[in-house]
This record gives C-alpha cells, sequence and structure tokens, in this order.
C-alpha cells in the first residue's frame, strides 16, 4: 500500500475535481489561448497508479480535449511517463508543488510548474513556464476552484 497521502500531504490536498481557465501568454504577455478546464485529482486503491489525473479541455469555438495522467510514487515523488508526457513532481512548502516535465513530441522543450493550494484546500493558482532551447518562451496562467 502506497503512503503517498502520510509523505505528500500537500498533494494529497488536491484530491477532487477542479474547474478554472488556463490563459496561454507569450514573453510581452499577449495572449495565444484560452480555455476552460476540468481536471479530477484521484488517488485510486485498486490501481498500479497511485495517482491518476484526467483533464478535460473545452474551447470557445466548441473544440474539446480529454487527457490521463497516471503516475507511480516514490520517495516523495510522483513519476509520470504516458504517451504524452514524462515528469515529476513534489512538494517544497505546506501550499506548493512544482512539476517539471516535457512533452515526448517536443524533444528540445520542458516545462516547469508551480501549483499554490490555498489553505481552505478550495482554490488553486498555477502557473506553467515553457522553455525552449533552455530558454523561456511562454507561460500559462491557471485559476482554479474546488467543484468536488
Amino acid at each position: 500500500m502506497s503512503n503517498i497521502r502520510e509523505e505528500m500531504p500537500v498533494l494529497a490536498r488536491h484530491e477532487g475535481d477542479w474547474v478554472g481557465t488556463y490563459t496561454l501568454v507569450d514573453t510581452e504577455g499577449k495572449i495565444l489561448d484560452k480555455h476552460e478546464s476540468h481536471l479530477s485529482c484521484q488517488f485510486p486503491d485498486d490501481s498500479p497508479y497511485s495517482y491518476y489525473q484526467i483533464n478535460r479541455y473545452k474551447w470557445a469555438d466548441g473544440k474539446q480535449e480529454e487527457h490521463k495522467f497516471p503516475a507511480t510514487y516514490r520517495d516523495k515523488f510522483l513519476y509520470f511517463d504516458t504517451e504524452r508526457i514524462e515528469g515529476k513532481s513534489w512538494e517544497i512548502d505546506d501550499s506548493t508543488l512544482i512539476l517539471w516535465f516535457s512533452y515526448k513530441t517536443v524533444p528540445a522543450a520542458y516545462l516547469y510548474e508551480m501549483i499554490q493550494i490555498s489553505p481552505d484546500n478550495n482554490h488553486r493558482a498555477r502557473t506553467w513556464h515553457w522553455f525552449k532551447n533552455h530558454q523561456i518562451y511562454q507561460r500559462t496562467l491557471i485559476q482554479e476552484q474546488r467543484v468536488r
């Protein structure tokens, strides 16, 4: 049995469903994309994965996407290795997670995400810093609230 909840208590506070908005901006702050999101963060009991996340996105023009992110847990790190991404996440204080990941189809790029959860566990602020050849080229700004 995984002890992820005890060893990553900040991550455990994210369990549930979150809705929000993703806003992608360039380095000058110009909006490149904006869409709605619904994320489900789960700790399945009967699964080879200690953590499982489902991301659903919807754009104003009707476009929709859904992505699944199973993760394994080891030594206070969460590890992702899916068809889409590879990465790892860890806690840095009592309200903040860091996630480093890269898209497998873009080998020269990687992202750092900072995820902060409010003391009441009902709001999250997330930022993605996108790097290509070790230079930042865009950011994603995410605001979410818990719906369940």
